[in-house]
């Protein structure tokens, strides 16, 4: 990256794919903290700090993801703080809000109900998605220069449940957006694509040009996905389920996918890191090789007659 190039800008220079991106997680804790954050955000804010060290143990006890998150354009209420939990599932998610009036109740909720598949009821059952726009800028200064006018469009369109929040991985991607609960990641929304992408999102239809993947999958299922979606023009993301996953050897997998017509696709797809090593974030001294992927074979199978 040259001297005083963002990571992010520097990235879309070099064509770094999207694909195969998206952080794995499956269960949320997702808190309402208003005010600046540091690059650890959960320890280095407003926040109580042994709450916070708290949190974030508890979360890696019971492998799940938290965040925190704030209103666009740094408004800070005055009552209750929003938490969201959810369950990005392969199969099944769900998303249930809740408030607290001190952080710390956090800590009385039972983690472990976030690794199923049935919502714990634990907090209200939302059917609407949530956006979050990764704007901690402390991490990552394109964190904060590409989301913040992502989610300050995304705000001023009208779009439902927007929040800026702390990391969610891929720097050299911004402006990052992951809606809940499915945990969908996208990457280099701009501000005119933005409310586009997010209302399509409502009603089940992803946006391929900047999906990276979805936080259930591993890597390779993420690329096979993408590659299956790109060939067939299927956007609505129930329209694709994965039936099988075999691995043909290190670093090569065989996706098989489902479609409500009944038609079966089929893709091997393969990974080795990129011939040159890059700075992967704005803070990174080291250079690193990403993944690139590639598609080696793709089949599609009709239901056959009566």
């Amino acid at each position: 990256m040259l001297e005083g190039v963002p990571c992010a800008a520097a990235a879309a220079a070099r064509g770094d794919a999207l694909l195969a991106t998206a952080s794995r997680v499956r269960a949320w804790l997702v808190l309402e903290q208003p005010g600046a954050w540091g690059r650890h955000a959960l320890v280095e804010s407003d926040l109580d700090r042994r709450v916070g060290a708290a949190i974030v143990e508890r979360c890696r006890r019971w492998q799940v993801r938290p965040l925190l998150i704030r209103r666009p354009g740094g408004h800070r209420s005055t009552g209750p703080r929003r938490c969201y939990l959810a369950h990005s599932g392969a199969r099944r998610s769900w998303l249930e809000a809740l408030e607290v009036d001190d952080p710390a109740e956090v800590l009385d909720l039972d983690l472990t109900a976030l690794a199923a598949d049935r919502a714990p009821g634990l907090g209200e059952r939302r059917d609407a998605p949530v956006y979050l726009v990764c704007t901690n800028g402390r991490h990552d200064r394109c964190c904060a220069d590409f989301g913040r006018p992502l989610v300050r469009a995304l705000a001023a369109a009208g779009v439902g449940d927007v929040w800026e929040c702390s990391h969610i991985g891929g720097d050299r991607f911004a402006a990052n957006l992951v809606c809940l609960p499915e945990g969908t990641y996208f990457g280099r929304v701009d501000p005119s694509t933005g409310p586009v992408l997010a209302s399509d999102y409502a009603v089940g239809l992803l946006d391929l040009d900047h999906l990276r993947g979805r936080s259930c999958h591993p890597p390779l299922v993420q690329a096979a996905e993408l590659f299956v979606r790109r060939a067939s023009g299927l956007r609505a993301m129930s329209a694709l389920v994965v039936t099988a996953v075999r691995g043909v050897h290190d670093d090569v997998v065989e996706v098989s996918f489902a479609t409500p017509s009944a038609t079966t696709w089929r893709a091997r797809v393969s990974r080795a890191p990129s011939a040159a090593a890059v700075p992967l974030t704005c803070r990174d001294e080291a250079s690193s090789c990403p993944w690139e992927y590639q598609l080696l074979a793709l089949d599609q199978f009709e239901p056959s007659g009566p």
